[in-house]
């Protein structure tokens, strides 16, 4: 698959792949603008062109998890019409604002493009049952915990 890639920055970097293997291809900070409430916008500094019929995935990369800010929506998609920057909010997520985790130049972020299968919904009066049934939000798999908080840490027990 190729993707049409066009710096809108002086000093936008062609994403990379940290490995030969990786799954996913780094991108670059051009700018960062800081907003209201421990909010940042970093720009990557370039505008793409994807294939009709694929979607690009805007990721964290896993040192984030050092840092205590996240990423807006936990992931950016990124529809193959979109032509403007490509840019990466965080939040902080600290007690007090921390300092921001990435400067201009660092990679702060993955991005992969996957096939965007063809789908249509047809409404139904009813829908075939299951073991599950309509439990949700953490209904499989966990089983009744206990939550101990001593000396300021937290014990959690199945």
């Amino acid at each position: 698959m190729q993707v049409k890639f066009k710096k809108l920055h002086a000093d936008a970097q062609l994403p990379v792949k940290g490995s030969e293997h990786a799954a996913c291809f780094d991108v670059y900070a051009t700018s960062v603008t800081a907003e209201y409430g421990g909010i940042v916008t970093y720009g990557l500094g370039f505008a793409t062109e994807i294939p009709i019929g694929y979607m690009g995935i805007l990721i964290p990369r896993s040192n984030m998890t050092k840092h205590k800010w996240v990423m807006n929506n936990s992931t950016g998609i990124i529809d193959s019409d979109y032509r403007g920057e490509w840019m990466m909010k965080l939040n902080s997520i600290g007690k007090d604002y921390e300092a921001l985790p990435y400067a201009v130049g660092d990679r702060i972020g993955q991005i992969y493009f996957i096939p965007i299968i063809p789908t249509t919904f047809v409404e139904v009066t009813s829908l075939d049952g299951s073991i599950r049934g309509e439990g949700g939000f953490g209904s499989t798999g966990i089983s009744n915990l206990t939550t101990n908080i001593a000396d300021g840490k937290i014990n959690i027990t199945a």
